[in-house]
């Protein structure tokens, strides 16, 4: 093994050692998001100790909010040796950058005994096509969150299992005067909403695309958007949802402004946190609800890997940065923002105590995990769908005046 490779931690990591000799003095530049999943300051803390097993390698960390992730890739993808050297991408995005060549081919530097180590929905974040372009790092879904001390009040005694109990649930909270909307969103025009959307969508058992042609225009696709717009029409969601990103999700539900909310695993130790919230320790965790005869739970996929740009100058020392943040020590220690990727995790005390109902949610969505479409142009499927979506909730069209609008967009650029 070379020099840089003794350097790597670990028994375990030596597997992922170079083969190449090592430049003295690399930076490596990495692009990260800035809401949700890890906090910047767990990062950094990897960061840290990562450059202090690797004397003479230093990395330099970007952080963007999620909606400028993407273009950022795609816009350094031509700056040559001056662009990203790791960057963090959306489970959306392998089918775009793998065609497009954004991405370096990593297949071969993966030990093969990683693949029955990691659960299945964690590899789908980093591959196209038989091949796989990172590392899986973030597993996450959205679950259901919910202010049990509400609950109590209106006299429920257990979450609800199906979204049409949710509904009643939270009309049961609403007329008793608890709360005026309770159930908030992150149905701005973005992304977020599409994750919504998505999960609804699972758990009634719909279909974004049928044999290449758009299939969102009736069936599950179609009572998911019935179904938010129902909510918003009964005074159930807080009509602001349809302007909310997740970090204002996790604000009013932290506020005690809501008794339900769809949103990422970072929220349950921020929402039980007293310097985060003023409802620590009311706030309960379970699998988002299915729909009775089709699903018992319902989830999105909305993990994220690690991966090398085409045109970074240190890919051996990129993969070793990478190596060492997805490694399941590593992750063990910072799994209350964002839970491993490793089967094996999920049975370790240090990450199962004091979020267990997580954990136990956590093993039924992840099973259920539904993929948003694998498409080389999911982003230009996935803005025809926020926009003729949001034009429903904002009562500026019928659902099926709007889902026949994106199916015909999307058509044209399929």
């Amino acid at each position: 093994m070379n020099t840089f490779g003794k350097m790597i931690l670990g028994s375990a990591f030596a597997t992922l050692a170079m083969t190449t000799t090592a430049l003295a003095d690399t930076t490596l530049n990495a692009l990260f998001m800035s809401q949700a999943a890890y906090s910047e300051d767990d990062i950094k803390s990897m960061t840290a100790k990562f450059e202090e097993a690797n004397p003479g390698v230093t990395v330099a960390l970007e952080f963007v909010p999620y909606e400028a992730l993407h273009d950022k890739i795609i816009a350094a993808a031509g700056a040559g040796d001056d662009g990203y050297d790791v960057v963090l991408f959306d489970v959306i995005w392998p089918a775009e950058f793998a065609t497009r060549g954004f991405l370096q081919d990593v297949t071969d530097r993966i030990p093969a005994d990683y693949t029955d180590k990691v659960f299945d929905g964690a590899w789908t974040t980093v591959e196209y096509d038989g091949k796989r372009y990172g590392m899986p790092w973030i597993l996450d879904t959205k679950y259901l969150f919910y202010n049990a001390d509400m609950l109590a009040e209106a006299g429920i005694s257990a979450p609800p299992k199906t979204w049409a109990e949710l509904a009643e649930q939270a009309k049961q909270i609403k007329d008793k005067g608890i709360v005026e909307y309770p159930l908030v969103w992150s149905w701005s025009q973005s992304e977020a909403m599409i994750c919504d959307f998505t999960t609804l969508t699972a758990a009634n058992d719909g279909a974004f695309f049928d044999e290449g042609q758009p299939a969102f225009t009736a069936g599950g696709a179609k009572d998911a958007v019935s179904f938010m717009k129902a909510t918003l029409d009964e005074g159930l969601s807080n009509p602001s949802s349809r302007e909310y990103f997740e970090e204002d999700v996790r604000r009013v539900i932290s506020n005690g402004e809501a008794a339900f909310a769809l949103n990422w695993t970072y929220m349950n130790a921020l929402a039980n946190d007293p310097k985060e919230s003023k409802v620590a320790g009311k706030v309960k965790v379970a699998p988002a609800p299915g729909v009775e005869g089709k699903s018992t739970a319902s989830s999105v996929n909305g993990s994220m890997g690690l991966g090398i740009p085409a045109n970074s100058p240190h890919a051996d020392e990129a993969w070793a940065y990478i190596s060492f943040l997805t490694q399941k020590d590593v992750q063990d220690n910072y799994a209350k923002l964002s839970l491993p990727i490793w089967k094996a995790s999920y049975s370790e005390p240090k990450v199962i105590e004091g979020q267990e109902d997580l954990i136990a949610a956590a093993k039924e969505s992840i099973a259920v995990m539904y993929p948003r479409p694998l498409v080389p142009s999911y982003t230009e499927v996935s803005d025809i769908l926020q926009k003729n979506i949001h034009q429903v909730l904002l009562g500026q069209a019928s659902v099926d005046e709007a889902l026949e609008a994106a199916a015909d967009r999307v058509k044209r650029i399929r």
